[in-house]
Formats: C-alpha cells, sequence, structure tokens
C-alpha cells in the first residue's frame, strides 16, 4: 500500500513572505519603496560609489587613465614597491557618501537592517565577480573589552550573511585580538601598522587553508596586514581580502 508523501512547509520562506507583506523594503537613503527585495531603490543604487578600476592586490581604487590589461593583474605603485602579505583584495565601494554614514549606523548604533543591505550586497558583487571562494571567512576580531562596548562584531556579522549567500563557513575561532590598541582611526598611515604589532593571535593550526578576512572599512590595509602575517605564521596556504568599502 502507497502513502502520498506530505509536502513540507517552508516556514522560513512563509515567514520573509509575511514580513515583507507587513514591513515592505523602504529605502534607507530616500525613503522611497525598496527594489529588488532590498532596502535601497534602484535610483540610490545607481548612485552608490562602486569600485571599479582598482588594484588587484589591494583594491585601491586607480585613476581611468592607468591602462590594463585582461591578461595581467594591475597594481598600484605601492604593490609593486612593496606588495602586502595577502593574495589579492576585494571591495565593493570607494569609502565616500553615502558609506561612512551607512557603516557608522551598523558599527556604533546597531543598525542591523543596514548591516543586512550591505552584506547582500557585497555577497552578490562577490558571486558576480566570480571569486576564488575560500575553505572559510574569518571576520576580523573585535577585543573582548570593544566586543563588550558595543555588543556585537560587525565584521562577524557581515561575514554570516556573505556566507550564507556563497556557502562558504565563517571561522571567528581560529584568531583573537589580544591587545585593546588605540583606534586606527586617530593614528596617522605610519603610527597604524605599529599600533597593531602583536594585537592579534591564532588560535589554531590553519593546516594550508585559504581563508578570506573579512572587514567592513580597508584604510590603510594595516589591520588585514597584520592579521594576514598572523594566519600565514598559523599555517594559512592563502589570505586573501574582502570588504565593503576602500578608502581612496
Amino acid at each position: 500500500m502507497s502513502s502520498t508523501p506530505v509536502p513540507t512547509l517552508d516556514i522560513r520562506g512563509w515567514l520573509r513572505g509575511i514580513a515583507g507583506i507587513l514591513y515592505p523594503p523602504t529605502c534607507l537613503l530616500c525613503g522611497a519603496a525598496g527594489d529588488a527585495a532590498l532596502d535601497l531603490c534602484a535610483g540610490c543604487r545607481a548612485d552608490l560609489p562602486v569600485i571599479g578600476h582598482c588594484c588587484a592586490r589591494c583594491a585601491l581604487p586607480l585613476p581611468p587613465t592607468v591602462v590594463t590589461s585582461p591578461d595581467r593583474p594591475t597594481l598600484c605603485g605601492g604593490c609593486q614597491r612593496r606588495p602586502p602579505p595577502f593574495h589579492e583584495s576585494h571591495a565593493l565601494f570607494r569609502y565616500e557618501d553615502p558609506l561612512p554614514v551607512l557603516i557608522a549606523g551598523l558599527k556604533f548604533r546597531g543598525r542591523l537592517h543596514v548591516l543586512r543591505l550591505l552584506g547582500t550586497l557585497l555577497g552578490e558583487a562577490l558571486r558576480e565577480r566570480a571569486v576564488v571562494l575560500p575553505d572559510a571567512i574569518v571576520p576580523v576580531p573585535l577585543h573582548r573589552r570593544r566586543l563588550r562596548q558595543r555588543g556585537y562584531n560587525q565584521s562577524l556579522e557581515l561575514a554570516r550573511i556573505v556566507g550564507h549567500a556563497l556557502q562558504v563557513p565563517v571561522d571567528d575561532r581560529c584568531c583573537e585580538r589580544v591587545l585593546a590598541t588605540r583606534p586606527q582611526a586617530e593614528l596617522e598611515k605610519k603610527a597604524r601598522l605599529g599600533n597593531l604589532r602583536g594585537a592579534f593571535r591564532a588560535t589554531r593550526p590553519l593546516d594550508g587553508r585559504h581563508v578570506a578576512l573579512l572587514d567592513d572599512v580597508v584604510t590603510t590595509a594595516a589591520t588585514v596586514t597584520e592579521l594576514t602575517r598572523v594566519l600565514h605564521h598559523a599555517g594559512a596556504g592563502r589570505v586573501d581580502v574582502w570588504a565593503l568599502a576602500r578608502t581612496p
């Protein structure tokens, strides 16, 4: 005697559908109706400062006059003179208006809907660029004191959204921040790397794994440079850098 399969109920899809009816997407920048189920309208999305031409190694935006070749990655002058320890970088936006306001919202005001939007956009961009996917995404860790003050690590929350979109696991346990250093924004470029010496520690061997460090903003790349060194010392075979924004 055969039995008819009982259809399963997609609870998450059902809840998303209800939420979409009760709370339709609304643009975080202008208040208009959101587009493509995002809290961003098509007009504001078109105005976002997306990085186009950039250094393949550090994602620094390059002048449009720089000649490129599809067969050879284009590097900025700094990466040609002194290549950073990470393999390649991908950043979605230039750190220009309105990115400072959006990122400050997710970083200091706990606006998790902003985080969800930006994480979704970053995941979409990485998929469209067909990046080589790592074995794991490693969010830049916060010191426990800063974590208590803020209540959450924005890089970890972003990593979870991006990881879900790309089906890549998140590893937030392989390294930790052991020193509560001065905020990098308070320091000049030359002092930033020295400020981070000894700030991070690997907690286990990485055995040749390919990992992608994820941060919200890369400015001088001092943080991701120091973390890359720590991860390589722990045995990482390749370290890439992913970020929402890069400071020109």
